[in-house]
């Protein structure tokens, strides 16, 4: 009978996640926060944790796992929770900042994150958006937290006992703590950090609370101090105490600041004010239906639904916004650059080496007015450090190559976004093109090589100096896009049409990939296309050869024409999934997740890669996109605590999922196009800012369905493998009627390809 019983149960379950999901009325339902929680370092599998947050909020929450500092704060495996962490990480390799947590325990005083750690199950876990609850088996208190932007709510439902306790550390590096007990408040600050801020950097907290406390101690660098109400060293905590009823519920609102505590409380008050803990609730859940339910899918199974709105979600946390409001409402931040407050807004917690792919172009889509803001900090950061950002957490910080700033801020200007100083931002960009900075990851390393040269050589002691070639290459596209759209100089339009054709001196005519090159001109050798790092970053030449974004047609050029560039694609996914990580030292996680993943060279768990699926495109071949995109959407997605194939990476990899299941991605940022894929869902309405709306039918589209027959836009036959960003800005009804094999005539003729540099510069 229990086997039925299983096998019944079994079935159910099966049936449910194959079922359609024809209407989508309360999107942020959808959302399984713990997807890509399931990770450690051997291997990403998102590398996120469940943010408990408002769209873009300066402040998240989370339930921590992880030891004091350890990035991987939350991880779905472990089975302890040390307590609930106010949190700013947008990465457990960047690691966190402007951090402290809260612990509820029971019994005695427990203030130490081992000794207060509690057992938990995953069985009485709720992860949404908006909403978090557990239940902590040692201490029998069941925590719930919603979130504002810089502030949060949280409610603590204790057992009966006179010894109910709430712990609150201010973790180590410098920190402060005060319980004011006739205001039942606590205040203090926290200066626990990672890099990336100035001297006098302070996140200011206060709490308050529904309940007198019983119960005051503080403790210093694990020492506790019981009746000592202030402390202040390197690391300190502050303990209270309550006798509580069976089941009595004790509320606590709490608030951050950057600025000052003054600033604090006045977040604290403008955020949440008189609001119990369930208004908040309500309030977090529609700012996220909000956002989410501008694009609704239809058509899909459940499990597609859910992974589409659990990737919408991870789109919309990061940049963060890293500004606040005084009392009259005017907009100001603590500068993480020169630790000065000004006004006007700032936004961190991005690596542009990931995001400037699709997480910024899907701004420029659908939230430009946001975007302004962003770029408007963008200035603001240039102006506060003399330099652009490239991975800023929250002031500069040392990781990944390129100068992508180029990308983000030519494409939201030529996509319509304004509101910033464009003049400023360009001037920011004429500096990096000349200038390496004071860290490897901000301005442009080798720059002198690459400007007198072409390329940054491989034997001047510049790492991953080809990969560098390739992107600088790129971002003097979006330059000379940009300077056009600016009627700057013809001399300096010509600079940046011709540094956009750099890329064609990294390439190997023997092998028909990028190689890396000596200064005297010469091939590296020997040259093993499958040796990770070294010339490239995170990848290897055949993942990184297709990084011609902006010259598709160029690239077949030089591999001789589509017939040969096809064929290099198509190796990608039949040869074995070999490496050499000599340069490493090891096998790093992303060398791993490429392994695994069965589909050959392919490594979709990085950046690099992630658009070459696309290029078919250009070469007359788009079934061929439409075939290997529903598989990787298939394969290697799934709204589940193992749900990514790689870093998720502030919301890029997630970005791919939700333009590819609309049916098109931004392969080019700085073009007004975006490649057609195949769409995932029966029908996608995603209404724009203007309030206007795009609509994707593809009523036949299931399983077997996913090549494109024909497509109609606005009524009218259409057969070109690109969309106009313009055109859809407009509104845009597009019906795409699909079938089970491909249509190797529709997309194929000259004109139907995409963007290529070498088309405008014949």
């Amino acid at each position: 009978m229990k086997r039925v019983i299983l096998s019944a149960l079994m079935l159910a379950s099966c049936w449910v996640k194959a079922q359609t999901v024809n209407s989508v009325t309360d999107p942020v339902e959808w959302v399984n926060p713990l997807m890509g929680t399931d990770s450690k370092v051997s291997l990403s599998t998102g590398n996120t944790y469940p943010a408990i947050a408002t769209p873009w909020g300066m402040n998240f929450w989370m339930p921590q796992t992880g030891k004091m500092g350890d990035g991987w704060a939350y991880t779905y495996a472990s089975d302890k929770l040390r307590g609930f962490k106010q949190t700013h990480q947008p990465s457990p390799w960047i690691n966190d900042y402007g951090q402290f947590a809260i612990m509820p325990v029971t019994g005695k005083v427990k203030f130490k994150e081992d000794d207060r750690a509690s057992w938990f199950s995953h069985k009485s876990e709720v992860s949404k958006p908006y909403y978090y609850s557990v239940y902590l088996a040692d201490h029998n208190v069941t925590t719930e937290i919603t979130p504002t932007e810089r502030a949060a709510a949280i409610r603590l439902t204790y057992p009966q006992t006179d010894s109910a306790f709430l712990v609150l550390d201010a973790l180590d590096k410098g920190s402060y703590v005060k319980v004011l007990q006739s205001e039942r408040k606590i205040v203090g600050y926290t200066t626990k950090n990672s890099g990336g801020v100035p001297a006098n950097f302070k996140n200011y907290f206060v709490l308050t609370f529904d309940k007198p406390f019983t119960y005051v101690a503080t403790f210093k660098n694990g020492e506790l101090k019981q009746g000592e109400a202030e402390a202040q060293d390197k690391h300190v905590g502050a303990v209270i105490g309550f006798a509580t009823a069976k089941g009595e519920k004790v509320n606590i609102k709490v608030a951050s600041s950057f600025i000052s505590p003054e600033q604090a409380e006045l977040n604290l008050q403008s955020e949440i004010g008189s609001s119990n803990f369930d208004q908040v609730k309500d309030k977090a859940k529609a700012a996220w239906n909000k956002e989410l339910g501008r694009i609704k899918v239809e058509g899909g199974t459940y499990e597609q639904t859910r992974t589409f709105y659990s990737c919408l979600y991870r789109t919309m946390l990061f940049p963060r916004k890293f500004y606040e409001y005084d009392a009259k409402g005017a907009v100001m931040h603590y500068s993480p650059y020169n630790g000065q407050v000004l006004p006007g807004y700032m936004f961190t917690d991005n690596g542009f080496w990931d995001t400037f792919r699709a997480t910024f172009p899907f701004f420029n889509l659908m939230y430009q007015s946001m975007n302004a803001h962003i770029m408007e900090g963008m200035v603001n950061a240039y102006k506060e450090s003399g330099w652009l950002p490239e991975w800023a957490s929250p002031g500069h910080r040392d990781c990944m190559i390129g100068s992508n700033s180029a990308s983000l801020i030519a494409d939201a200007y030529l996509k319509g976004v304004r509101g910033f100083d464009i003049n400023v931002a360009y001037e920011a960009l004429l500096k990096n093109a000349d200038n390496a900075g004071p860290l490897t990851s901000v301005g442009r390393a080798g720059v002198k090589y690459y400007n007198e040269l072409g390329y940054v050589p491989y034997d001047v002691n510049v790492n991953e100096n080809t990969a560098r070639t390739l992107e600088y290459s790129y971002d003097d596209f979006t330059i000379y896009k940009l300077a056009k759209a600016l009627n700057r100089p013809a001399a300096e339009v010509d600079r940046f049409a011709k540094q956009a054709r750099y890329y064609r001196n990294v390439f190997d005519n023997e092998t028909k990939l990028m190689r890396g090159k000596n200064k005297d001109g010469k091939f590296q050798t020997p040259f093993n296309p499958f040796k990770w790092g070294d010339a490239f970053t995170e990848g290897n030449s055949w993942h990184y050869t297709w990084s011609v974004f902006h010259d598709v047609q160029g690239l077949i050029n030089l591999m001789g024409g589509k017939e040969t560039f096809v064929s290099m694609l198509d190796s990608v996914f039949s040869m074995p999934p070999v490496y050499d990580d000599s340069y490493y030292g090891g096998t790093i996680h992303e060398i791993r997740e490429m392994q695994i993943m069965n589909m050959g060279q392919y490594a979709h768990g990085n950046q690099p890669i992630q658009h070459m699926i696309y290029l078919y495109n250009y070469a007359g071949q788009p079934w061929k996109a439409q075939y290997w995109l529903r598989e990787v959407m298939n394969r290697m997605y799934t709204a589940t605590p193992d749900g990514y194939c790689g870093d998720e990476d502030n919301g890029q990899t997630s970005a791919w999922y939700v333009f590819s299941s609309m049916g098109f991605y931004p392969v080019c940022p700085g073009t007004q196009q975006y490649v057609v894929g195949a769409p995932l869902f029966k029908k996608t309405t995603v209404t724009l800012e203007s309030g206007k709306k795009v609509v994707i039918s593809a009523p036949k589209n299931n399983e077997a369905n996913r090549y494109i027959k024909g497509v109609t836009l606005n009524g009218k036959p259409y057969s070109n493998n690109w969309l106009d960003h313009n055109e859809l800005m407009k509104g845009a009804v597009i019906n795409v009627d699909m079938d089970a094999v491909p249509n190797k005539s529709r997309g194929v003729a000259e004109g139907n390809v995409p963007y290529s540099l070498t088309q405008e510069l014949k």
